[in-house]
């Protein structure tokens, strides 16, 4: 197995281990807390943006983030809304193939972004309901925030 499958191994892994049991306005706050806590701790210029559906449930702009950020976020939330894949994932298995986001599914690139940082909300029992998403890092460090804080949150290990 090459690199490439072995990482996308590991994305689908993630995805199938950190699902909640229950996922309520209050869990999303819960969470968007516990996601600045930690990238506060560590300084980092991020946004972060929990969404159910089109319902916007937290959003955090943290110190030296920028604008671009908010762009970032829509495009990232429109490929997991997509594909109920994180971002990171469907962006990896892009490359594996050689495809633009236009080749792949049809889907302007100037509308979706298949960079880490977007990560789906599942519910046992329920399915997909939303997403988790970060931006302002490189796309692997957006990632690895959401999976680093997902992890501690829901005391799972991947």
């Amino acid at each position: 197995m090459d690199e490439t499958q072995i990482l996308l191994t590991q994305l689908k892994r993630e995805e199938d281990i950190l699902k909640f049991d229950v996922f309520t306005n209050e869990t999303a706050l819960q969470l968007g807390a516990k996601f600045v806590e930690v990238a506060l701790e560590r300084k980092l210029p991020v946004a972060i943006d929990i969404s159910r559906g089109d319902l916007q449930l937290f959003r955090a702009a943290l110190p030296n983030s920028t604008k671009d950020t908010d762009s970032w976020i829509r495009k990232k939330n429109r490929v997991v809304n997509h594909f109920f894949q994180s971002s990171y994932r469907v962006g990896t298995h892009m490359k594996q193939l050689h495809m633009s986001m236009q080749d792949y599914a049809l889907l302007d690139p100037m509308e979706y972004a298949a960079n880490g940082g977007a990560f789906p909300i599942f519910v046992d029992r329920v399915g997909f309901i939303g997403t988790i998403t970060v931006a302002g890092l490189s796309q692997e460090e957006d990632h690895e925030l959401v999976i680093t804080v997902l992890k501690q949150f829901l005391n799972k290990d991947v």
